[in-house]
């Protein structure tokens, strides 16, 4: 396994260590999970499961069927 050396300024070294300590992970774990959530390519399955679950967008015709007439433009 690689190691990375990363540097941070004493304020998010404080925030990510309370974080890690609250969560029950250990700072490499919680850094590890964050850069794998970072580099999914996959859509969530509650994003997936939601194609085909509304109609098409109307388009622009059935959008302006029911605008009324434009009205005459004034000539300048």
């Amino acid at each position: 396994m690689n190691q990375l050396t990363i540097y941070l300024d004493e304020t998010t070294q404080s925030k990510i260590k309370k974080l890690t300590k609250k969560n029950g992970l250990s700072l490499s774990k919680w850094l590890a999970n964050l850069i794998h959530k970072e580099l999914e390519q996959n859509w969530p399955e509650a994003v997936v499961q939601l194609a085909g679950a509304w109609a098409d967008f109307p388009s622009l015709e059935e959008i302006r069927a029911n605008s009324g007439c434009d009205v005459a433009r004034q000539k300048i």
